[in-house]
């Protein structure tokens, strides 16, 4: 079976709004998470500097031994990115599909501010089905 083991939104300037495990075997603390999402933010930035393809719009996966990161980018320069179990299809459109939450959720929520941490119910609620779904439809492939 496919696993997600976290989901991290990052903020235009680098700074972690919302992180999710979903039961990864070397849980994290608050300050690991954190550092995690910084380094990624300036490993997507930097990647864009060096790519030799003009246009580059950062790295998009990245895969190791143990796990698999996939990355979604918005036009405002917010990220979206989950870690994975090695292989795991389908994460772009999952990826998609939280961006889609956090828009109907998030941002038309009247009492949200822009770039702060997520504290949403509603959005909680809804990405946790859509995670479930997205296992289920593991499970049946």
């Amino acid at each position: 079976m496919a696993a997600i083991y976290s989901l991290y939104i990052i903020n235009k300037s680098g700074g972690l709004i919302y992180y999710k495990d979903y039961g990864s075997s070397g849980r994290m603390d608050t300050n690991d998470s954190l550092r995690v999402a910084s380094l990624w933010h300036s490993m997507h930035a930097i990647s864009q500097q060096l790519s030799p393809v003009s246009g580059c719009a950062g790295i998009e996966l990245l895969q190791a031994d143990t796990f698999d990161l996939h990355c979604f980018q918005s036009l405002t320069g917010t990220k979206f990115f989950v870690v994975c179990e090695p292989g795991t299809q389908h994460m772009e459109s999952l990826l998609k599909f939280v961006y889609e939450l956090y828009t109907d959720y998030v941002l038309k929520n009247p009492f949200y501010e822009m770039e702060m941490p997520i504290r949403c119910e509603l959005f909680d609620i809804n990405l946790t089905q859509a995670v479930q779904k997205d296992r289920v439809a593991f499970l049946g492939r």
